[in-house]
């Protein structure tokens, strides 16, 4: 029994190493097309792009999530348009994460057939929901984000104050609590493609389902591993992404990823939460009110 999870473990690695190859070369093929036609001569990202996914994808090592504080950067510094931040945030953010995914599926222990019945639950979710974002206008990607900014923003407040569901020590899900599982992450994979973050909620979901906490790790970093690049495809075939900031959060967050997984490892993460709780509601409330004004 052992061997065959072993096996099991190392084909879904494997898996998600091609998932990862085939991605970077779309991605290096549409940074290419993207200069082309913007007429630029390279997509060489900002140093700020570079520090905000060292940061985030830090902190989304730790169990912070990444989207919330890059949505918050990007509109404390006007890095990126509002139209495509859910398109930037999935690009960008894919490669890390596929780094995260394999540390964390390779040394936490969760059953296997739970595993990829969640990760394939949510990478049809955001398969299903990116073909939708993507052609969405500024104002309605305004709304959406401004929306799954105050989500997590409660989120977090109710993490801070220690009120989320502590869970319990199963490694597996079974019958209806797998079927209630899968439901819930097909719907995070396509709500994570307008912004809203899967961590949080995901860790929720598996916690009132009575499984570990540090079981959602790997459920948690491998369906948005497999999803970000399934999603991404959408984004890059509409152009529905900023290529410098993607080519930043890619670049400055593998580092990010791991320092935190292999040199940091854990943090008293308590003011760091309250901060982010702070800045995503400012960056929450600035975008609804702008798509209230419909301003550019």
């Amino acid at each position: 029994m052992l061997a065959a999870v072993r096996v099991e473990k190392a084909a879904l690695l494997a898996l998600l190493c091609l998932v990862g190859a085939i991605f970077g070369v779309l991605f290096v093929r549409a940074l290419r097309t993207n200069a082309r036609a913007s007429g630029v001569a390279s997509v060489a990202p900002r140093p700020l792009h570079l520090v905000v996914g060292l940061v985030t994808d830090f902190l989304d090592t730790l169990g912070i999530g990444s989207f919330a504080t890059t949505t918050t950067a990007f509109r404390l510094g006007r890095l990126v348009d509002d139209r495509v931040v859910p398109g930037t945030l999935n690009v960008g953010h894919a490669l890390p994460t596929i780094v995260q995914a394999l540390i964390y599926i390779t040394i936490v222990r969760v059953e296997m057939t739970t595993l990829v019945v969640m990760i394939g639950a949510a990478v049809g979710g955001s398969m299903l929901g990116s073909s939708v974002v993507s052609l969405w206008p500024r104002r309605v990607v305004r709304f959406s984000v401004g929306g799954a900014l105050v989500v997590a923003s409660v989120v977090m407040l109710e993490n801070a104050r220690g009120a989320l569901p502590a869970g319990g020590d199963a490694l597996s899900l079974e019958g209806e609590r797998l079927a209630v599982g899968a439901l819930v992450n097909f719907a995070l994979g396509a709500l994570m493609t307008a912004g809203v973050g899967l961590y949080g909620p995901c860790m929720i979901l598996v916690s009132l389902l009575g499984m570990s906490p540090t079981a959602a790790f790997p459920i948690m970093m491998g369906s948005c591993a497999f999803l970000m690049p399934a999603a991404s495809v959408q984004f890059v075939r509409r152009g529905a992404f900023d290529a410098r900031a993607a080519v930043g959060l890619a670049i400055g967050g593998i580092p990010g990823v791991l320092v935190a997984a292999f040199i940091v490892e854990s943090l008293p993460l308590a003011a760091a939460r309250w901060l982010v709780l702070v800045a995503a509601s400012y960056a929450a409330i600035t975008l609804l009110v702008a798509a209230i004004r419909n301003a550019e």
